[in-house]
């Protein structure tokens, strides 16, 4: 197929990338490659990419509505996945401007550009983060998700409301994976995993949040691509016994669905900083805080309907995906 893969220089989108060219996909992957965080990193993760004969980049910023057009209507993409986005949730208290621009302006330019286009399917990315106050364990799509407790989240649950518009008036089929902590080689440099490891390995203190409370659905970026790929290749359908009586948040009666996709396996963080210790081969200072603004205590994917409908199965243990974390952050960074 050929594919439009939005934020391609990003760590899912860089690995999603590699993903569909090994299975020969013609991939069309844009970036704006912003400062957001070390451009350096965004520019090796596109040398993976850059060589192979099915893929093309185009710098190009999905807040720019011309040019996204443009875009739509000289390639016609048959299918779109969207993960370009604004991330972070504590950077979402300090720069709330930067998630308007992106995430929403961002979201509906490629949703004109699937409108208009006759695309055949849009996958985009939402979050974890969009259960915000809810506390019922496991995290369900078809719980109701109206209390976002940042920007970040707010703006993700606000493409899933837009994406079902679109789905609802235009036919569009749309699914919504909601992300959970994903991790692995070529990961972002500020989350968690590259922090900790960077401190550890140079005997400074980590800042633990919520006490090392915290309970993540750690997932292993082999397995966010694979299930995500397997989502592309079944566009939504509409769901026949949607009642709007009793409205279903995760289906509808147009062609709109959203997934979790996740681990199905929370960890505490202090084990997962266990694990890390383990294969760095040394201790953690840690330095305990409070829980930070915008942050929730714990996250627990239930996936049951990506496994029913597309066969998903993570399968990564969390001792092999540090092992791999840590093996690539040594060759790469060379601490």
């Amino acid at each position: 197929m050929k594919i439009l893969l939005t934020g391609c220089a990003g760590f899912i989108g860089s690995m999603q990338a590699i993903r569909l060219l090994e299975r020969g996909d013609d991939i069309i992957g844009i970036d704006n490659l912003n400062d957001y965080y070390d451009v350096n990193l965004k520019l090796a993760r596109l040398a993976l990419l850059q060589d192979h004969p099915k893929f093309r980049f185009i710098k190009l910023d999905i807040a720019d509505r011309e040019a996204v057009a443009d875009l739509f209507t000289k390639e016609k993409p048959q299918r779109v996945i969207h993960l370009a986005a604004q991330a972070g949730v504590r950077y979402s208290i300090t720069h709330p401007h930067a998630y308007i621009d992106s995430n929403i302006v961002g979201f509906m330019n490629i949703l004109e550009g699937c409108r208009h286009n006759a695309v055949e399917h849009l996958v985009y990315a939402s979050s974890s983060s969009v259960y915000g106050a809810n506390t019922r364990m496991p995290f369900s799509v078809h719980d109701n998700v109206d209390h976002p407790v940042s920007l970040y989240a707010a703006s993700k649950k606000a493409n899933e409301l837009m994406a079902h518009t679109y789905s609802h008036l235009y036919g569009l089929p749309t699914t919504g994976l909601r992300f959970f902590t994903v991790y692995g080689p070529w990961g972002r440099p500020d989350m968690s995993p590259i922090l900790f490891a960077r401190n550890i390995m140079q005997d400074k203190p980590i800042d633990v949040f919520n006490y090392g409370n915290h309970r993540r659905d750690f997932t292993y970026i082999d397995d966010i691509v694979a299930g995500v790929t397997k989502v592309l290749d079944k566009p939504a359908q509409a769901n026949s016994n949607w009642s709007s009586e009793n409205p279903d948040p995760g289906t509808s009666a147009a062609p709109y669905r959203v997934y979790n996709i996740g681990n199905n396996n929370p960890v505490h963080l202090l084990d997962f900083i266990g694990a890390l210790e383990e294969a760095i081969g040394k201790k953690a200072i840690l330095n305990l805080l409070p829980l930070q603004p915008g942050d929730v205590p714990d996250t627990f994917a239930d996936v049951s309907d990506l496994i029913s409908d597309f066969d998903y199965k993570p399968n990564t243990t969390l001792k092999a995906g540090i092992n791999e974390f840590v093996a690539w952050y040594k060759q790469i960074y060379k601490d």
